[in-house]
């Protein structure tokens, strides 16, 4: 049995993403952390000072059955500004880059054409995307920060 897609993104800081894409019916996982730069086991300290290389992303795993690759990249376009260079909204920096880490060669189409789809908006696209090349999962105070603070509060 195959297993089940993935494909990781990077918008912002990871934990409104996390939100997005965990509200879509055929997310099965999704889990924060840092990909594609040079230190290994970086800390959220260490990769806020920005010299690791490493993007926050939400690594996401979909059943291709419920959700298709399409509706996971236009959610992505549409959850951040893509034409903003390392950076979205209050927070800068590399880390905060706009970044697609595809885990199969197949999905690179999907994700050009979709890329294609939204530049027609007018906005010029800076995000990065890449074959995918290592993933740290964050701490684990991290994961579903905002469902975790909501809880406390309660």
């Amino acid at each position: 049995m195959k297993p089940n897609p993935t494909i990781l993104f990077g918008a912002g800081c990871f934990w409104g993403v996390q939100d997005t894409f965990d509200a879509l019916p055929g997310v099965l996982k999704t889990e924060v952390g840092f990909a594609s730069g040079h230190t290994q086991n970086p800390s959220y300290q260490e990769v806020c000072r920005g010299d690791t290389g490493h993007a926050e992303v939400v690594w996401v795993s979909y059943d291709p059955h419920q959700i298709s690759l399409e509706t996971l990249l236009e959610t992505f376009w549409h959850c951040h500004d893509p034409s903003s260079l390392n950076r979205q909204g209050p927070d800068i920096g590399a880390q905060y880059r706009s970044c697609i880490y595809y885990t199969d060669p197949e999905q690179l189409e999907s994700i050009e054409s979709s890329k294609h789809l939204f530049e027609k908006s007018g906005k010029k696209v800076v995000t990065e995307i890449k074959p995918f090349s290592n993933f740290y999962k964050a701490e684990e105070y991290h994961q579903h920060y905002h469902k975790k603070a909501c809880q406390s509060k309660r």
